[in-house]
């Protein structure tokens, strides 16, 4: 690390339990986000705010008027540009040490089996409940952690989904595959900014932990993450739930007849 980055990332050096060794690990770290809009944008932000230093972002949509309400990433210069060279151009802008890649294309199978196994930890900014159990089951194969959030007029939730948690649960075990839930998107439904934006810095913030904690001098050595955990945030009120699930034994992605990692 050099005198400016130091400077740069001096608030988080600062911190008792932050070490130029844990900045190290994060400037060598890759993230994968899946999705540049409600969630993504601010995901994105402050990933490579922190220093996160290969994020790869995925999004074949381009930026429309009525995602400015809420997706901080993108401006009204951008209309039409696609999401993903948008939100790498803010990248760029906030920390131009950050290497970003971005690929305007949708997240098929081929896709997510060429780019999960290259990064250290996912995130799931999508709104469509099928990707979403793609994205589960190639990083179950790949051993790689999820982190997962979704938000909808003022409610948002979030929680990890990690392979190497013995007893933690996959995407799946929460919301089979077999039982889509009624489809509920920003466009047909609306959502509080806010509320988004809050799930979106969550996913960063869990998205740093995971990358941290193997290192020694990590604010999160030994605290554990939201795998097996399912927070629940009612933006009308501000209160939050917390459920807990362990893995079923029945699940089609990670349960043991599938032969999927454990």
């Amino acid at each position: 690390m050099d005198d400016d980055q130091r400077l740069r990332y001096s608030r988080h050096l600062l911190l008792d339990e932050w070490s130029e060794e844990a900045q190290d690990q994060l400037l060598a770290s890759h993230a994968l986000v899946i999705g540049a809009g409600g969630l993504g944008a601010p995901a994105l932000m402050y990933l490579a705010s922190a220093g996160v230093g290969r994020i790869t972002v995925v999004d074949p949509d381009t930026v429309d008027i009525t995602n400015l309400q809420r997706q901080i990433a993108h401006t009204t210069e951008r209309v039409g540009q696609p999401k993903v060279l948008s939100a790498e151009l803010a990248l760029a802008q906030l920390n131009p040490g950050v290497q970003v890649h971005a690929i305007a294309q949708a997240a098929d199978e081929a896709l997510l089996h060429e780019w999960v196994p290259q990064a250290q930890v996912v995130l799931d900014c999508t709104d469509r409940f099928a990707i979403r159990q793609l994205i589960n089951r190639v990083c179950r194969e790949a051993g790689v952690p999820l982190v997962s959030a979704s938000a909808v007029r003022f409610d948002g939730q979030i929680s990890v989904f990690d392979p190497r948690v013995p007893t933690g649960p996959c995407y799946a075990c929460l919301f089979p595959p077999d039982a889509p839930p009624e489809e509920t998107r920003c466009a047909m439904l609306g959502v509080f900014a806010p509320v988004v934006g809050m799930m979106g810095v969550m996913q960063a913030g869990e998205a740093l932990k995971l990358l941290l904690q193997s290192s020694p001098m990590s604010p999160w050595a030994g605290h554990e993450s939201l795998a097996g955990r399912l927070l629940l945030l009612d933006g009308r009120t501000w209160s939050w739930t917390e459920m807990r699930a362990k893995r079923q034994p029945n699940c089609p992605v990670c349960g043991p007849v599938c032969g999927s990692a454990q």
